[in-house]
């Protein structure tokens, strides 16, 4: 709980419009796939990450397996992984293109996907091929639904 009360506090400090689901934040201006991941898009450039949904039911996140740069993307195709102490969850691209930067702080800090996931936790930036698939994506309040629905299953 305090972990959320920070992040809060962090969020507002930091000018981040969140909507919160009560267990888990969904940042607005950002596009949400069906497998949990989120997209910051700016022109032809991408950020890419897990969303706080995604982290939270994985819990404590101990490795992450980063793409080499250079790397082909496709949309709704994995590109790497994140291990968890419960889990190993694939990572799908929301967007296809090409790897220009991996965030490889989180090769010595896994723990930031938890703690920051959609700041110092991000994994890729990507060179989008195609501007368009954007438009397949959910906003923050479909992909808030889209939890909700899925929990309830």
């Amino acid at each position: 709980m305090a972990s959320r009360i920070w992040a809060s506090k962090a969020a507002s400090y930091l000018k981040i419009s969140t909507f919160n689901r009560g267990f888990a934040s969904v940042v607005k201006d950002l596009k949400y796939a069906e497998s949990h991941e989120w997209v910051k898009v700016s022109g032809n450039s991408a950020t890419i990450g897990i969303t706080d949904h995604a982290q939270d039911h994985l819990g404590d996140v101990v490795y992450v397996e980063l793409p080499e740069i250079g790397t082909a993307v496709t949309q709704g195709s994995g590109f790497g992984a994140v291990e968890s102490v419960k889990a190993t969850s694939d990572i799908n691209s929301p967007v296809s293109g090409k790897v220009v930067e991996v965030n490889e702080e989180l090769t010595s800090s896994p723990g930031l996907v938890n703690g920051s996931p959609y700041e110092n936790g991000w994994i890729i930036k990507v060179e989008i091929s195609d501007t368009n698939e954007v438009s397949s994506l959910m906003d923050s309040e479909q992909y808030s639904k889209f939890c909700e629905e899925e929990d309830n299953h």
